[in-house]
């Protein structure tokens, strides 16, 4: 097994450069979705370990922007000083397994395992985040949307290497909540999530992002609620607005150990319906 742990960026660009094997070579931080997905003794090479280029790691604003390194680890997310656009990412963050995981797991590699249930996910659409991908040839900016193309796929291309999630400051806009049910209240993969992120100004929804996660092969914004909503007042009752089709032409759950494809669309539903109902109902300040 070839094991190469990096201190500079560009040495870790040089490495995946070089002729390695594009089906097993791997990057890695915390393992935490890697050493359970295996079964043998030891995890197989050639792997990349960036846990040790500093400048991965990190959370930074920007005159017009928010950047979360790739290795900052959701304990990071929990302790940092953010707007409260941010609250639902912090929510997340507190359901993505045990501490122990949470002081492991990387932002980035919860993007790159590319689980449909994967709680970061959902956030990130609705801050409208990008990631940003580096490789010798040079860097480009996704959003999340492209750059999660299914079950354990991603647009990753062999030579890059993700290095930060963007979030621009229209995208820190506002207040935002998330949510999950799963079949015991911890340490648990969803049956459906939601994230919503709502912007008012005098008591109107100036602007509105919703998105799914468990319930599609990736993590879905639902544009037909937010059209709904967006320009109305905070007090009207969502039931008068947002019709249970809104929510589920946009969905295409299936049927697992976890839940069958019709009680997914029903929680899905459920839950949009509540979180958006409890976040319209906070206060304007900063959500606890």
């Amino acid at each position: 097994m070839t094991y190469f742990r990096p201190t500079d960026l560009s040495d870790a660009l040089q490495w995946l450069s070089e002729d390695h094997s594009a089906a097993d070579r791997r990057i890695i931080a915390g393992c935490t979705d890697i050493f359970p997905a295996t079964t043998a003794q030891t995890i197989r090479g050639p792997l990349l370990d960036v846990t040790a280029i500093r400048e991965l790691r990190g959370i930074t604003e920007f005159s017009d922007h928010w950047r979360f390194g790739a290795t900052t680890t959701w304990t990071d997310v929990i302790r940092a000083d953010l707007p409260a656009a941010f609250d639902g990412l912090k929510s997340a963050a507190r359901e993505v397994g045990s501490v122990q995981i949470q002081n492991s797991g990387t932002l980035a590699g919860n993007l790159c395992n590319a689980s449909p249930a994967a709680d970061g996910s959902p956030v990130w659409l609705t801050l409208d985040a990008s990631v940003e991908l580096l490789s010798l040839s040079g860097s480009r900016v996704l959003p999340i949307a492209t750059f999660l193309l299914g079950p354990r796929r991603t647009a990753l291309a062999h030579g890059e290497i993700m290095t930060a999630i963007l979030v621009p400051k229209s995208g820190a806009q506002g207040r935002s909540i998330f949510v999950k049910l799963g079949a015991r209240k911890y340490l648990v993969i969803s049956i459906a999530m939601v994230a919503v992120r709502l912007v008012e100004q005098n008591g109107l929804i100036l602007q509105i992002s919703v998105a799914v996660g468990s319930c599609s092969a990736v993590p879905t914004r639902l544009p037909l609620v937010e059209a709904a909503l967006t320009n109305h007042r905070l007090k009207t009752p969502i039931g008068t607005l947002m019709t249970d089709d809104m929510v589920r032409v946009s969905l295409s759950p299936i049927t697992d150990v976890r839940g069958d494809a019709a009680y997914r669309l029903s929680v899905a539903t459920e839950l949009v319906r509540r979180s958006i109902t409890d976040l319209a109902g906070a206060p304007q300040e900063r959500a606890a």
